[in-house]
């Protein structure tokens, strides 16, 4: 079982930005890619962006790109969101997540996701 767990969440103005971390309570993180996800309600969860486990490839959905960076480091266990430029649609629940999954192309899924953190909320004002 990995947990992982999320920090970083919070209120902005358009504009600014955020630095999203979770941290994973594994000695085999480097045996994950991870993802960001996020959640408005009424809402399916949404791929944001997900990095292999080597950190060597990073993947994003279209409206962040540009504006979000994932990176991860290895040796804290940790991945990490930068989102600069943020926009009012950016409001979610950003969740954290890990799997073991070897395609890129499954790694836009949430299902294809084995671990999930509880999630932190972002909310950007206008």
């Amino acid at each position: 079982q990995v947990q992982l767990i999320e920090s970083g969440g919070g209120l902005v103005q358009a504009g600014g930005s955020l630095r999203l971390s979770c941290t994973a309570s594994t000695r085999t993180f480097s045996n994950y890619a991870m993802g960001w996800f996020r959640q408005t309600p009424g809402k399916e969860r949404e791929f944001v962006a997900a990095i292999s486990w080597s950190g060597g490839n990073t993947y994003y959905r279209d409206s962040v790109k540009g504006r979000f960076t994932i990176s991860r480091d290895n040796a804290e266990n940790s991945v990490y969101l930068q989102m600069n430029s943020l926009k009012p649609e950016d409001t979610a629940v950003y969740y954290c997540a890990a799997t073991r999954a070897r395609t890129s192309a499954e790694y836009y899924y949430a299902s294809n996701y084995n671990y999930w953190g509880q999630g932190t909320q972002v909310a950007v004002s206008s």
